[in-house]
């Protein structure tokens, strides 16, 4: 990297911490995520979870989202399925696909919730309404698991949860 980079990155990284101390929600997840891959400022697991949570708590579904994934991977911080449910289900709420996505596949494993594959049918199909990839794929494959009887009840919690968002 040429001094003339290296200067400009360490002003990016100047005006992103100010813009994030002045409550900027992008910011304050760019910021999160230059500490989380050491991209500026030294790798530094708690300023990570700090800025997202700083964003995620201003309603940032991205935020959310990265510190939903941080608990869940157990990245810097032990795994917590709680709060990572917590978080995800905030951003899914928001329409962020990734999330719903995510959220589906907990449901489906039963990873820190008890197995529902109604509730896993519901957050792939709103993924899958937000053009995530493999969401189609995880659709017919729940399917294949639920009665017809299911698959209408899940269709009914999809048609209650648009209503509500």
């Amino acid at each position: 990297m040429s001094q003339q980079e290296q200067l400009s990155q360490k002003e990016y990284v100047v005006k992103c911490k100010k813009a994030a101390k002045d409550g900027n929600v992008v910011a304050q997840n760019t910021l999160a995520y230059m500490y989380l891959h050491g991209h500026g400022v030294e790798q530094d697991y708690n300023e990570t979870l700090k800025w997202y949570r700083r964003a995620a708590e201003q309603g940032y579904d991205i935020a959310q989202y990265n510190l939903a994934i941080m608990y869940h991977l157990g990245t810097g911080i032990d795994k917590n399925s709680t709060e990572a449910l917590k978080w995800l289900q905030q951003a899914a709420n928001q329409g962020h696909g990734e999330a719903q996505n995510q959220l589906g596949n907990m449901f489906y494993q039963g990873q820190g919730i008890m197995q529902d594959f109604g509730m896993a049918y519901l957050w792939w199909q709103l993924a899958e309404s937000n053009d995530i990839d493999d969401a189609s794929t995880n659709l017919v494959k729940v399917s294949e698991k639920m009665t017809t009887s299911q698959i209408l009840q899940a269709k009914q919690l999809i048609q209650d949860w648009t209503t509500k968002h």
